[in-house]
Order: C-alpha cells, then structure tokens, then sequence
C-alpha cells in the first residue's frame, strides 16, 4: 500500500466513511446553492427583462468595457511600481548598513499597517492641497496600491533571500564574489522561484484591491457595473454582481495562469543556462575525455 507525506492510504473503512462524508457534502452544497437560486426566483431575479441589458453591446461599450479598462490600467501600473518599490526596500531592508536597512524598515512597516482604504483616502485629500485642483483619483488608487502592496512584497523579497541556503552564499563569498554579485548572481535567481506564489497572491489582491477605487468614483469595472449600470437601466443590482463577479474570477485565473507559466518557463530557462556540456567518457582508459588513445599533441609532433 502506497503512503503519502503526512498520512497512510485510507483503509477500507476509512474509503467508505470518505464517500459518505462526500456525498453529504455534495447533497449540503446542492441544497444551499438551490436555497440561493430559489430565493432570487422568488424575487424575479432570474427574469429575462433584468438581464436583457447584458445582451446589448452598447452596455459592454459604453459601461462594462471602460470601466475594465480603467481597472486594467490602474493595476498594470501600480503591479510594476509595487515590484519596483518592494524589489528595492525588500534589498534594503537586507543591507549591512544600518542607516539603510533602519529607515527601509521604517517605511516598510508603517505603510504594511495602515489600511489601503485610509491610504486612498489621504492621498486623494492631500494631493488637491499639494499639487491644486484636478482629478486625482487615478493617482490615489495607484499610489495607495503601489504603498501597500509594494511594503507587503518588500517583505517577500527579504523572506525569499533569506529562505535560500546559507551554504550557496558563503561558497559564492569563498571563490571572491562581491556582496552585490552574490545577491545578484546566486541568490536572488533562487529565491525568485520561493518567491513566486507569494507573489503571485499579493498581484491578485492588488488587482481585486482596485475595486476600492469606487470610493473616491475612480472610473473601473466596479464603479461602471455596478453603480452607473443598474442606476442606468434597472433598480437590481444582483445581475450586475453576477456578471462583474464572474469577470474578476476570469481576470484572476488568467493572472494566476500568466504567472504559473512564467514560472515554468524560468526553472526551464535556468536549468538550460546551468547545463554544462556533455563530456564523453574516457573509452581507452588514457585520462583524456573522448580520446583514442593519443596524447595531445602526438599526431602533431608525428607529423
């Protein structure tokens, strides 16, 4: 019988209480999900008319459409200025010198413990005082999420060098490699790949956390579906939920899936740059590689 890591394979009566608990799961699951259904019936939530504006493609044009884009662009900027802010205080927070690594620590904490709504807020309030009057929602969404998740991903970055093994950092400073070439060389390239879920996670709550944004009437998928769009064409907002829901879950996968494959694609990219080539083996016994026989330079000598 085969055993996993943390337990051995069920026995029979372990299998049958398995099935049973599975299907009382499934009948419980079943039951709640037809609850649900049966109460939005009741209420005439699943009648054509509520939906039929889902099926024209002005409301996809005009709402549905804007608004994901806004969410798309507020989030590919503050993803890149979030890695870009938590690359460089994650490295500082690992540096010998204490003027850096304090002050890196400093902004760090204060930025991962103060709510990101609070943070949006602040910013949109400060910056007409600062810069004047204009339109800063766009700005306090990006640089609220920039703060927030980039002090989160600082803190992924120093977890993930410090998760490499002592070992690979010492024999690097053994054979005279500098300190930035042995964080840039060996062990940023291993932790990348510690890294990457954790990543990966805080990249998908930066992408839901710009749903926030409908706050300060920052123009996104959230605030054009499901505020402008059931004002605009019906009372309900359970339609409107529904289909922005279902839109975020495919925006989240598809994120998740990019970075799965980025992934795979870097260890396949490493293992190929690590690969030496292939020295054949000795066929004569002389202490030359793939040698007949002859030492270097006989035939030469011969001739």
């Amino acid at each position: 019988m085969s055993t996993t890591v943390l337990f051995d394979s069920p026995g029979p009566r372990a299998r049958v209480r398995n099935g049973v608990l599975t299907v009382v799961s499934l009948i419980v699951v079943a039951a709640v999900l037809y609850g649900i259904w049966s109460g939005f019936d009741a209420k005439g939530q699943w009648e054509a008319k509520i939906w039929q504006p889902f099926l024209q493609w002005e409301t996809w044009d005009f709402y549905i459409i804007p608004g994901l884009l806004g969410t798309l662009q507020a989030a590919a900027v503050a993803a890149v200025l979030a890695l870009a802010f938590g690359a460089v205080f994650g490295l500082a927070r690992l540096s010998d010198h204490a003027w850096i690594r304090v002050p890196a620590g400093v902004v760090v904490e204060v930025f991962r413990s103060i709510p990101l709504l609070l943070l949006i807020f602040f910013i949109f309030y400060l910056a007409p005082t600062v810069a004047g009057p204009g339109d800063y929602t766009f700005m306090a969404v990006v640089v609220g999420l920039m703060l927030y998740n980039g002090s989160v991903l600082a803190e992924v970055v120093r977890a993930g060098v410090h998760a490499v093994p002592k070992g690979q950092s010492e024999a690097a400073y053994a054979v005279g490699m500098r300190k930035n070439q042995v964080m840039r060389l060996v062990l940023l390239p291993q932790a990348v790949t510690a890294m990457m879920p954790a990543i990966v996670s805080q990249l998908v709550v930066l992408l839901k956390d710009t749903a926030l944004g409908y706050i300060i009437a920052y123009v996104d998928l959230l605030n054009t579906g499901f505020k402008i769009l059931p004002a605009r064409f019906f009372g309900s907002l359970i339609p409107a939920a529904i289909v922005i829901g279902i839109i975020y879950v495919a925006l989240n996968m598809a994120l998740s899936y990019l970075a799965t494959w980025l992934e795979r694609r870097s260890r396949r990219s490493r293992k190929t740059a690590t690969a030496g080539p292939v020295i054949p083996p000795d066929p004569v016994g002389d202490g030359v590689p793939g040698g007949d026989g002859a030492a270097p330079g006989t035939a030469a000598e011969q001739g």
